[in-house]
C-alpha cells in the first residue's frame, strides 16, 4: 500500500488525475471504476481539463460505478447517474455504451446485482477502482459490519451515513434507505485501487485505514491487503498518521 500526502485538495486531485491519465495512455481500452461524492470532484474536473486541453481520450474506456440509491430514477438530481453525467461523462468523449452505473429502479434488484457482477467479468475486470471513504470507514456503501468478501448487492444505509448524506437532500427523511453497492470483495478484485481522502473530517478514517487492524467494523481497512493500493490524501486527512513524515510519501 502506497500512501501519498499532498499539501491540499487541489494537489491531491491533480496527483490522482495523473494516475488515471497514465493508465488511459498505457491502455486506451482500460476499465475504470468510478466513485461519487464530493471528494472525487476535483479529480473529475482535472480529467475534463486534460480531455479539453491535452486530448486525453476516453472513447475506448469502459466504466463501472460503485453504487446507486434504490428508488431514485436516473434523472433524479441526487441519483448517481445524474451526478456522473453532470460532473464528468457529458464533458468528455466517453462512449455511452461503455458506461455502467447500478440501476436504482431495477425491478429485480438481486438479478440486476448478479448481472452487474457478470458484466464486470465480461469486461475483463476493473483495472483501476477509484474510492472515497466515509467517516465511519465505509467504502462504496459497504457499511461497518459488511462482509469483507461481499459482492454487489442491496444494502441498508446506517443512520450515520444517512445523516452524512442528508446535506444533499431537503432533509434526512428524503435520503433513501437502501442502495445497490459493489461489495468489498468486488472492489478488492480490481487490479489496482486509488483511495482519496480530504479534510480533517477524514483524519480518523485515514488513520484507521492505514495504521489500524483489519476489521469488518471498518471496511476500508481491507485496502491494506490489496496487492496494488494507493491512498492519496491531503495534509489535513493525513494529520493523525503516526508515521506521517517518516513512512509515507509527501
Amino acid at each position: 500500500m502506497l500512501v501519498v500526502i499532498k499539501q491540499d485538495y487541489d494537489e491531491m486531485s491533480k496527483e490522482a488525475a495523473l494516475l488515471v491519465a497514465d493508465l488511459i495512455h498505457r491502455k486506451p481500452n482500460c476499465v475504470l471504476g468510478f466513485a461519487t461524492g464530493s471528494t472525487p470532484l476535483g479529480l473529475y474536473q482535472e480529467l475534463i481539463r486534460m480531455y479539453r486541453e491535452e486530448g486525453l481520450d476516453f472513447s475506448k474506456v469502459t466504466t463501472f460505478n460503485l453504487d446507486e440509491y434504490v428508488g431514485l430514477p436516473p434523472e433524479h438530481p441526487q441519483s448517481y447517474h445524474y451526478f456522473m453525467w453532470e460532473n464528468l461523462f457529458k464533458h468528455i468523449n466517453v462512449d455511452r455504451r461503455y458506461v455502467h452505473i447500478p440501476h436504482g429502479m431495477a425491478v429485480d434488484v438481486e438479478e440486476f446485482c448478479e448481472w452487474y457482477e457478470e458484466r464486470i467479468k465480461q469486461a475483463g475486470g476493473i483495472d483501476l477502482q477509484i474510492l472515497g471513504i466515509g467517516a465511519n470507514g465505509h467504502i462504496a456503501f459497504n457499511e461497518p459490519g459488511s462482509s469483507l468478501g461481499s459482492r454487489t448487492r442491496i444494502k441498508t444505509l446506517d443512520e450515520f451515513t444517512k445523516r452524512d448524506n442528508a446535506r444533499f437532500f431537503e432533509n434526512q427523511e428524503e435520503v433513501p434507505k437502501y442502495t445497490i453497492t459493489m461489495g468489498v470483495g468486488t472492489i478488492m478484485d480490481a487490479k489496482s485501487l486509488l483511495l482519496l481522502a480530504s479534510g480533517n473530517s477524514k483524519a480518523d478514517a485515514i488513520h484507521a485505514t492505514v495504521e489500524g487492524p483489519i476489521t469488518a467494523l471498518y471496511p476500508a481497512t481491507i485496502v491494506q491487503m490489496h496487492r496494488k493500493a494507493t491512498i492519496i490524501c491531503d495534509e489535513e486527512a493525513a494529520s493523525k498518521l503516526s508515521r506521517k513524515y517518516s513512512g509515507y510519501l509527501s
